[in-house]
């Protein structure tokens, strides 16, 4: 049987630029009032972009909360528009590829202890050069990996974002399917 939880008041706390920042207070099963953070995010797209030879595009970047660079699948926030043109517009801002074929791979939540945020992740392929659009303060190198280097690098734990490991095991699971 499941128990009831009702939310009695969410309060904002603070609204920044991508994400909100809310205090719940939450009646729980056994009485109890507890309060509890609430980080509201309008989503985001990713893309696990394929290369003709099977290499796939990864982006290196700078990811302040880390205060370091990181490997990963091009990815942004929503603007409004459905995820796959989010998906469309992000691989063609950071890679400089547009992509002819597009098809949903997997969709995640990345922090649902305490965050909203749904990443729909798409494969890309038959990819067409372009050119990088990249925002103001974006600086990202393109560097193309094979789907077992990508692997090595999550197993040795030298990736650690959800969203690209989420993705490049989902690909991956894919292929073998495929076979």
């Amino acid at each position: 049987m499941a128990e009831e939880f009702k939310r009695l008041d969410r309060k904002l706390v603070f609204r920044g630029s991508i994400i909100d920042y809310y205090r719940d207070t939450v009646l729980v099963p056994n009485g109890n009032v507890v309060e509890w953070d609430f980080i509201g995010h309008l989503g985001a797209a990713a893309v696990v972009a394929v290369l003709e030879d099977g290499r796939i595009l990864m982006v290196r970047q700078w990811r302040n909360a880390l205060d370091r660079y990181t490997l990963e699948i091009p990815a942004g926030g929503l603007n409004g528009e459905p995820t796959d043109v989010a998906a469309l517009r992000e691989l063609e801002e950071e890679t400089g590829y547009r992509a002819q074929e597009l098809s949903l791979l997997i969709s995640v939540r990345t922090t649902v202890a305490f965050c909203n945020e749904k990443i729909d992740i798409y494969l890309a392929r038959r990819l067409v050069m372009t050119k990088q659009h990249l925002d103001e303060d974006e600086y990202i190198d393109v560097i193309p990996f094979t789907l077992e280097e990508l692997c090595d690098k999550i197993y040795a734990g030298e990736m650690q974002d959800s969203k690209t490991i989420a993705a490049i095991m989902s690909y991956k699971n894919l292929l073998e399917r495929e076979r």
